[in-house]
């Protein structure tokens, strides 16, 4: 029975693009896609070159920096033997992508006496497999001092910890060396780390850690305090996932585990393949094959193993892992990268150091591709955004969307589009789906408006600038109108607007100028027939719409306020008359 999380061990090389073409390391050298650097080695680093900048400021920075085009097939080709070197200290490498690859830690490092000694022969194999050196059967003393493979060779970061999501984090933190948490201590490690950590290990959580740094948790320790119960309430299954890498409970196990039968995917090849391009007709079909059984189960897939059988009755596999679930363009770019490992008889444009020894390449021709799931989970809640991306259920939702609308009419089916608009209300709009299948934007103020809920902030802070008491009007008047309100967004719009009061210290109703100043802080609010005393409040924010048209000229003003009993709520003031417009969650 696991106990817990077992130990992992990541192996990242950061710049791995640049090493696959075989540059020297001390060459400045950087890998280009969309005239942006997406790679850059240690050399071009030192000279203020960093990933993101464009191709001319890169050369303006390190002049002698050599330029090079993404080419993922040839770093799949370059990894293959760093991967086939990893086979020496544990049956099961899983990998992410080239140049990134885990391995559970516990029964090698049992095996060698430890840890340290693990990452020393692991950063050994690593390092000469890239060199194209043979590796020593005892290891390396160098890497075993701890800085050997950073400074002779491609930077290589290897972190140990309990866990895959806190070993790949001490991975990416292993500047000057390995990084080995010690066993038990991983919730601490983690504890002090920027919650931005969770959006460095999955691209999807974006939203998620933006949300977390605008609430305060700035810290994966501050987001682990969070009470459970409030985190699934508040952020869902996802923002609890993240809750529980950010504590240390990565408790997803990477050992193998039997798959049904019935989701496997074959496919022969008739005649065998002996290049990559020769399988490239069949790496389309098998995937959507393998994918469209999952489907059907309702599940995804989060780990993919390729298994290849040659006709000389050689049997190679090799397990594929994914930071999320993968879809069936996933899954045959991971088949065809294993595939230009296999067949493909030199990595880096031909260099001896990167050569695929015969040995280690497949005998003879493909007969006989099988996709096999390694891990499965529900497809629900795990699923990208509906309207985003384009993986086959959002184009099947296309399609289906588009048939619907050519029964019932154009505007039979609406989806929400956000618009300009200085009212809550008018910043989500209704607009035909037909125009989204377009690439058209709603027009301003055109569409048909939502009624009841909007905004798309959800539960944010609930007033944003937070100031109480006389100073709020000051600071309300120090900054200039942003043509909107100040973000947080509210979360559900009363339309038309519940009447109510502002009360000021005197009793009296709240007023505004017309140079948009308060006639006193507002102290109490009328909510229902009861006055609820104000705890904190921004603004005043006002509005002089069309005021050159007299029949639709419009005057407003709004302020943000949170009451006593804990509630935050938009109001606004027209033709004398207080309103609640919306409310924050």
């Amino acid at each position: 029975m696991r106990t817990g999380p077992e130990r992992v061990l990541a192996l990242w090389c950061p710049d791995w693009p640049v090493v696959a073409w075989g540059v020297p390391h001390d060459q400045p050298a950087v890998v280009l896609s969309g005239n942006r650097v997406v790679a850059a080695n240690r050399a071009a680093r030192r000279d203020g070159v960093a990933v993101g900048l464009r191709r001319r400021e890169a050369q303006t920075r390190c002049p002698e920096v050599r330029l090079l085009d993404r080419d993922p097939a040839r770093e799949a080709r370059a990894f293959e033997p760093v991967v086939r070197a990893l086979d020496a200290v544990t049956p099961r490498v899983e990998l992410h992508r080239p140049g990134r690859a885990s391995f559970p830690a516990g029964p090698p490092a049992r095996h060698l006496g430890g840890d340290a000694t693990l990452v020393a022969r692991v950063l050994d194999l690593a390092r000469k497999a890239t060199v194209g050196e043979p590796a020593d059967p005892e290891g390396s003393a160098a890497a075993a001092a701890g800085n050997g493979a950073f400074d002779d060779g491609p930077e290589i970061r290897v972190g140990v910890a309990e866990g895959a999501f806190a070993a790949r984090t001490a991975a990416r933190r292993a500047v000057d060396g390995p990084l080995i948490v010690r066993a038990g201590a991983t919730p601490a490690f983690l504890a002090d780390l920027p919650v931005a950590q969770l959006r460095a290990d999955d691209a999807r959580r974006e939203e998620l850690v933006d949300l977390l740094e605008r609430l305060g948790l700035r810290t994966l320790g501050a987001f682990a305090a969070l009470d459970p119960a409030d985190v699934a309430g508040r952020f869902g299954a996802a923002g609890l996932d993240a809750w529980r890498l950010a504590w240390g409970d990565d408790d997803v196990p990477t050992e193998a585990v039997a798959p049904p039968a019935d989701l496997r995917a074959i496919r022969e090849l008739d005649p065998p393949a002996d290049r990559v391009d020769a399988a490239a007709f069949v790496v389309r079909g098998l995937a959507e094959e393998f994918h469209s059984a999952l489907t059907r189960r309702g599940l995804a897939c989060e780990s993919v193993v390729v298994i290849a059988e040659t006709e000389h009755g050689e049997r190679i596999e090799r397990c594929w892992r994914h930071e999320g679930v993968l879809s069936a363009t996933g899954v045959a770019q991971r088949l065809r990268w294993q595939l230009e490992g296999w067949l493909s008889g030199r990595g880096a444009g031909g260099s001896p150091a990167h050569r695929v020894p015969l040995a280690e390449r497949l005998q003879g021709g493909v007969v006989r591709l099988e996709l096999v799931p390694d891990r499965v989970v529900a497809a629900t809640g795990r699923q990208l955004g509906f309207w985003g991306g384009r993986d086959s259920a959002a184009e099947r939702a296309r399609r289906a969307l588009a048939r619907v609308e050519g029964l019932l009419g154009a505007d039979a089916v609406l989806v929400l589009e956000a618009a300009g608009g200085r009212a809550p209300g008018e910043g989500v709009v209704l607009v035909p789906y037909d125009t989204r299948l377009d690439g058209g934007n709603a027009p301003a103020g055109g569409g048909v408006r939502s009624g009841g809920g909007g905004g798309g902030g959800g539960a944010r802070s609930p007033v944003g600038g937070g100031a109480t008491g006389p100073s709020a009007a000051t600071a309300g008047r120090a900054h200039p109108w942003p043509g909107r309100l100040p973000a947080p967004a509210p979360a559900v719009i009363h339309d038309p607007p519940l009447p109510t009061q502002l009360i000021d210290a005197e009793g009296r109703l709240v007023g505004v100028s017309g140079r948009g100043g308060l006639s006193a802080p507002p102290q109490a609010v009328d909510v229902g027939g009861a006055r609820v005393a104000i705890t904190a409040w921004a603004g005043p924010w006002p509005v002089d719409e069309r005021w050159w048209d007299a029949t639709e000229g419009r005057r407003r003003a709004r302020i943000q306020a949170v009451t006593a009993d804990g509630v935050a709520r938009l109001y606004a003031l027209e033709a004398g008359g207080w309103g609640i417009e919306a409310t924050y969650d």
